[in-house]
């Protein structure tokens, strides 16, 4: 599976920005999907996770209710749309894609070893 991960930028605080992630190569709906972050000097965090079949999704409490995760699994896409953009969300992020044939995603979804594919990573500034 290849995932390219696209829609970074620079923004000020308190904006807007999408996140897109297209998958090629594999059956998407046989994945859970995850966006996780790096920001420099510290460990790779889980940002939001989507269970394959939409319905279960998993967030990382500091960006529950600014983050949404989506996915489009005839399109093999998925998003993550984040508002209210703070400083602290200064990161690369990227897409990752676990196999996966269950329907819930919980915290246990948080440790990036369990992921099987990886995109490239966009980078989002946020000014303040």
């Amino acid at each position: 599976v290849q995932l390219q991960a696209s829609g970074g930028g620079l923004v000020q605080a308190g904006g807007s920005l999408r996140l897109s992630c297209a998958a090629s190569g594999g059956t998407f709906s046989n994945y859970a999907m995850g966006w996780f972050r790096q920001a420099p000097g510290k460990e790779r965090e889980l940002v939001a996770a989507i269970s394959r079949s939409v319905y279960s999704t998993y967030y990382e409490d500091s960006v529950k209710g600014r983050f949404t995760i989506s996915r489009d699994n005839a399109r093999n896409t998925v998003g993550l749309q984040m508002n209210s953009l703070k400083p602290e969300d200064t990161a690369v992020y990227y897409c990752a894609a676990k196999t996966d044939l269950g329907y819930s995603v919980t915290q246990t979804y948080r440790s990036s070893i369990q992921y099987d594919y990886w995109g490239q990573g966009t980078l989002v500034t946020v000014s303040s």
